[in-house]
């Protein structure tokens, strides 16, 4: 049967509904800072935590007396002692941040066992206020009630979900095409802490200086050619090429990503890796001590006596590398981030796992390649398709890194280096986005 009437009925054409926050969000408004302790949450994976240095400076300029510790991964921890603004970290592996919930009652046991103890360091601490940083598929909610249940007085999170009273602070967050810096930004602005400028930075020590170049004297032994202009990190004072001799210039390359999703094929890293040393800019390879078999893999394809492996090190020390190096070669990873903290131009292969626009380095000149695809962003681990979106030439990314490496003396290389192995699922559509 047929339903009419006036209640079923329109007069105009049917508008876009227009949301409605949530009765819940957006109340409490500033947030006293002064002389507080303030446990800042965040995680995640290295680059989540040097996009988060924006927001650490503006934290640290609002409340200059007070105290400020990281919850941190053990990956993460690793970026603190290059975030001037902390003053400690908790660090920790919580369940929210897993994957797979254990399969038997004895890992539930153990699972239980390290929120009951990450409870209690969390009380420990005695903090005043708990700032919750997520990107924007992230809930907020579980350690937001950690903090509630640890006596946290002030608990700001985003979120577009309700969970009561867990919160005494509940922000609505901007659109999910926000950058990640400029998310953690709008939380701060939200309690009443204005920005600082949207720069990442990290400090490197100079005792990491110092590793870094013992390293590049034995990776650059050979005799080369010998830079005319220092890059901006070599006229740093802690440098010990300062007022000795200058460095020679290289390339560093760092293949590594934290899911294969986000990986260029090591076969074509090491193609780029020697079109780049063939005029005349030697080429680095770096990664963790997890990475030493795809950075040899890359050396081996690249074929060239220039193109060489350093061995893994420590975080700081790799950051340094990054800061002596005249330009970077990544894949969208904690490698493009460091560059873009750090002040080096970087090229890198970007996977359609996320949008360009989500954490694009804006602080140094940079090119990032992919291919448009239509499943893009993603957000997967692993690509169910063929990588399409990573279906980028290497002639294409060697020549983004000599551009950025000389921009005076650059060449644009060919489409079909020797080198170069087109894929079966169709035609090469690289592309400088």
């Amino acid at each position: 049967m047929a339903l009419t009437g006036p209640a079923l009925t329109t007069a105009a054409p049917l508008q876009e509904a227009v949301p409605f926050r949530h009765p819940g969000a957006d109340r409490g408004g500033q947030v006293e800072l002064a002389g507080r302790r303030i446990l800042v949450v965040r995680p995640d994976n290295v680059g989540d935590v040097v996009l988060l240095t924006p927001a650490l400076r503006a934290l640290r300029a609002a409340a200059p007396d007070a105290r400020i510790e990281l919850l941190a991964s053990p990956a993460g921890a690793a970026v603190a002692p290059m975030i001037p603004e902390l003053d400690g970290v908790l660090t920790a592996s919580p369940s929210w941040q897993l994957l797979d919930a254990p399969a038997n009652p004895t890992g539930a046991g153990a699972l239980a066992a390290g929120e009951h103890d990450l409870l209690g360091r969390i009380a420990a601490g005695r903090y005043d206020v708990l700032l919750v940083f997520t990107s924007f598929s992230q809930s907020p909610w579980p350690v937001a009630h950690l903090g509630l249940l640890a006596g946290v007085p002030t608990r700001v999170v985003h979120s577009r979900e309700f969970a009561g009273a867990v919160a005494t602070h509940w922000v609505t967050p901007p659109p999910d095409t926000a950058h990640h810096v400029d998310r953690s930004l709008h939380l701060l602005w939200a309690i009443g802490v204005p920005d600082r400028g949207p720069h990442l930075a990290l400090r490197v020590p100079r005792t990491a200086y110092a590793e870094a170049d013992r390293l590049l004297d034995v990776a650059l032994s050979d005799p080369g050619p010998v830079s005319e202009t220092l890059h901006p990190a070599d006229q740093d004072t802690t440098a010990r090429y300062a007022g000795a001799r200058r460095p020679q210039r290289f390339a560093l390359l760092v293949p590594g990503a934290s899911c294969p999703s986000r990986r260029y094929p090591a076969h074509r890293f090491g193609a780029a890796a020697a079109a780049v040393a063939d005029t005349g800019l030697p080429v680095l390879v770096s990664g963790t001590a997890g990475e030493t078999d795809l950075v040899t893999e890359v050396v081996r394809r690249a074929g060239s006596p220039a193109v060489r492996a350093l061995p893994a090190t420590e975080l700081r020390v790799f950051a340094a590398l990054v800061a002596r190096a005249a330009v970077a070669l990544t894949n969208n990873s904690g490698g493009l981030h460091i560059a873009d903290a750090v002040g080096t131009p970087v090229a890198a292969t970007y996977a359609g796992t996320e949008r360009l626009g989500d954490v694009a380095p804006r602080s140094v000149p940079c090119e990032l390649l992919q291919v448009p695809v239509g499943c893009s962003p993603c957000r997967q681990l692993t690509c169910p398709f063929h990588h399409e979106c990573l279906d980028v030439a290497p002639a294409r990314l060697a020549s983004a890194a000599l551009r950025l490496a000389s921009p005076d003396l650059v060449r644009e290389l060919p489409d079909d280096l020797p080198k170069e192995h087109r894929w079966p699922h169709g035609p090469n559509r690289a592309r400088t986005a």
